[in-house]
């Protein structure tokens, strides 16, 4: 029986997906949990699995079209069958410029350099460039302004981007080395966006990643009533059990998050009430721990997930931590990884900052918010001592638990990250 493929909802948030780029054609061979397409939400682009195998027999959303969640863009089935009547969409029509252009009479005896085409503009003045292309202009040091966009309506995509700074250095002028920065009193942030800027009116404009977060997070908020336990955790054990481990191995190496999210996973085992979804009349438990881990890009915070952490070593954690995040920095995330996390962590530490609290992704039960690992004065036996501190920080749903479970939750991780030969137990037994 023919299968429909359809824009799928990644985001309880999300209204419509744009096709990027069909990985399989019409005709192709396709196994379930094929990737298929690449699909572009307002903070992501996702790759899509095939939920059926068959033959790729009909695609009607081409590359660069937007359509709404739910939408049937495609059509999998076996090379005789029937197939279901569907209307193929509508490509965009391509904007008409605004104002028409004046022609330039050339001076006479000169030679006019050939400009770049003027970058598209949308409504409210901003650049039509994808959330993708925009993140790898910020990477490869491209000025959007100069990319001539071959996208729906002009829009920048990703190949542009690519085509343009493949071509740029034998073009565009060297730009002159930047003098030496002076020395700094204190600690410099080593990563992170930059910071945004207003424009000559005093406007800050919101990427449509910027405009999602600030939809969903004031969805959360709102009907989502927070609720904040913080602890203090020693550390000291930790980062001499991680600098043992690191100096064994190889090619990973664990970071202070991995453990703290090798801590979580094992806690949510022993507390499945924070790995559930409030569900009116009931609460429902995940059947896998999804550790989502916020990163910071430029147009906003996405949480992509490292999936069924409890099923994994400390060290593959790792591994896969690190794949990932390079993943959602080069837009190259799965559905699953955007969409099935069930417990999330927000760590500035990186950024020097002691302590904060952050909001939960909405629909899961809490997030765990930890800043940096400090030198910190404690009282031991009598005695002052040094020892390595972390605040940690959990947000949770008042509808799914109260204090007192939110207490033993951060207690047990506690326990757990200041007993690091815990998060391991399950390699050694």
């Amino acid at each position: 029986m023919a299968t429909e493929v359809v824009m799928p909802q990644m985001g309880y948030d999300m209204t419509e997906g744009t096709v990027v780029k069909w990985v399989k054609h019409e005709g192709d061979v396709v196994k379930k949990g094929d990737i298929i397409a690449e699909i572009e939400t307002d903070k992501a682009t996702v790759e899509m699995e095939a939920d059926a195998a068959g033959l790729l027999r009909k695609v009607t959303v081409g590359e660069g079209m937007t359509v709404p969640v739910g939408a049937v863009i495609g059509i999998i089935g076996t090379a005789d069958e029937t197939l279901p009547e569907v209307s193929e969409a509508a490509p965009p029509e391509e904007e008409a410029p605004s104002v028409e252009a004046a022609p330039v009479e050339q001076p006479k005896g000169e030679a006019l350099a050939e400009a770049p085409a003027p970058a598209p503009v949308a409504d409210g003045g901003m650049m039509k460039v994808s959330p993708v292309a925009r993140r790898l202009a910020d990477e490869q040091g491209v000025d959007l302004r100069q990319v001539a966009g071959t996208g729906p309506g002009g829009r920048i995509t990703k190949d542009d981007v690519l085509a343009y700074a493949k071509q740029a250095p034998a073009t565009a002028p060297v730009a002159p080395a930047p003098a030496a920065a002076e020395p700094r009193i204190g600690k410099t942030l080593k990563v992170g966006p930059e910071p945004r800027k207003p424009d000559a009116g005093g406007r800050i404009p919101l990427s449509k990643m910027a405009q999602a977060i600030a939809r969903r997070t004031a969805g959360t908020k709102g009907p989502v009533p927070h609720y904040y336990v913080n602890a203090s955790v020693d550390m000291t054990a930790a980062m001499d059990f991680r600098r043992e481990l690191n100096a064994q191995l190889d090619d990973v190496r664990v970071s202070v998050n991995d453990l703290i999210v090798k801590a979580a996973a094992l806690a949510l085992q022993k507390f499945p009430v924070f790995n559930s979804a409030f569900q009116d009349d009931h609460l429902q438990v995940a059947p896998n721990v999804n550790v989502g881990i916020a990163v910071a890009l430029d147009e906003g915070l996405v949480v992509p997930a490292v999936l069924e952490c409890e099923k994994k070593s400390l060290v593959r954690i790792a591994a896969e931590t690190k794949d990932l995040g390079e993943r959602t920095r080069a837009g190259r995330l799965r559905q699953d990884e955007y969409t099935a996390g069930t417990f999330s962590i927000s760590n500035l530490g990186m950024f020097d900052v002691d302590s904060f609290t952050a909001i939960i992704v909405s629909p899961q039960a809490a997030v765990l918010a930890v800043g940096s690992v400090a030198a910190t004065p404690q009282v031991r036996d009598g005695e002052i001592v040094v020892r390595q501190v972390m605040q940690a920080s959990l947000s949770a749903d008042h509808r799914i638990s109260n204090g007192a479970d939110a207490a033993q939750f951060l207690v047990e991780i506690k326990r757990l990250l200041e007993s690091p030969l815990s998060l391991i137990a399950d390699s050694l037994t």
